[in-house]
């Protein structure tokens, strides 16, 4: 059976869509049955609304893809048949750990057992379990629906049949898996946004920028490159090659790279001061939260479906 198996957080959901979009059945489980029931509500309320903008994935329609989405209670009845099973619960190690745990006596030896967890090592969540080889963690980008890239990364005692299965199956369902040849604190995305956040953050604290021109910087300079091809392919397009870059950048890149000021704290005057733009701008009420991350999705739709244009031509 294809059925795969979920909880029913904000992730969890999503990912359900995702899924369900790609064709696959999908058990949604929860300890309480209000959750499944609000949950599978909720999903319904959101396909529909992606049918009416015309951004719904997935040859299939509302209906059918609602169809191959049921829900569950009872963990063993969940686990039965299911050949890949994604874990969404919050981002609490110990909580992880105790599902793993329980997973870990119920499931065959045939599942794939997967995390959504966006900073806990894959040694940290399954170390000592009997299915070691089996668990890897499949780090989506919120919102996964829109954003499809998935880290894959592995325990070391992870079997590399895993690793290929899950790199397959995220393909399968239109997603954009990368593989992590080995685990490392904050993955790779996190890594990439700590560096411009903490140099962000210096160059505001310096006095050199304002906070809202900061992210001008991003949003309508290198944020509008890194679209479409990344800071590797930028370097090689920049120059005839990447060799020829290094060759009339190297020395310019590592005098920036040696004026880096030290990690910052992330606290105090800097962090008042930015808090003070951000909020002259949106103010952090939720009214006003929602409304622009409702904004914002509705970019990433538009920015999804003109990139999936581009590739097609």
């Amino acid at each position: 059976a294809d059925a795969y198996f979920l909880f029913s957080g904000l992730i969890g959901r999503s990912w359900a869509m995702v899924f369900a979009a790609g064709g696959l059945k999908v058990k949604l489980y929860d300890v309480a049955q209000e959750q499944l029931t609000s949950a599978l509500e909720n999903i319904r309320q959101q396909m529909k609304e992606l049918k009416e903008s015309g951004f719904l994935k997935g040859a299939l329609s509302v209906e059918q893809q609602l169809a191959l989405i049921s829900v569950c209670t009872d963990l063993k009845a969940a686990v039965e048949g299911a050949t890949f099973i994604q874990e969404c619960t919050p981002e609490n190690l110990e909580l992880k750990k105790k599902i793993f745990g329980q997973l870990d006596l119920i499931v065959g030896d045939n599942v794939i057992l997967s995390s959504s967890t966006s900073c806990l090592l894959p040694s940290k969540l399954f170390t000592g379990l009997k299915h070691v080889k089996q668990c890897i963690v499949s780090h989506p980008v919120n919102p996964p629906y829109f954003v499809p890239l998935v880290e894959i990364v592995p325990h070391p005692e992870t079997d590399p049949s895993t690793t290929e299965r899950t790199y397959a199956l995220m393909k399968k369902i239109g997603q954009s898996p990368v593989k992590l040849n080995r685990e490392i604190e904050g993955f790779v995305l996190n890594r990439l946004q700590y560096a411009v956040i903490s140099e962000a953050w210096r160059l505001v604290g310096e006095g050199v920028i304002s906070p809202t021109d900061l992210d001008l910087v991003m949003s309508d300079g290198l944020g509008m490159r890194y679209a479409f091809i990344g800071p590797l392919e930028t370097m090689h397009l920049n120059a005839e090659g990447i060799s020829n870059y290094c060759e009339r950048y190297r020395e310019g890149m590592k005098l920036v790279l040696n004026t880096f000021g030290p990690v910052p704290e992330f606290s105090g005057e800097i962090e008042q001061k930015i808090n003070q733009a951000m909020c002259e701008k949106i103010p952090s009420v939720p009214k006003v939260l929602d409304a622009r991350r409702k904004w914002r999705d509705d970019c990433l739709t538009g920015l999804a479906k003109l990139k999936k244009e581009m590739k097609t031509d």
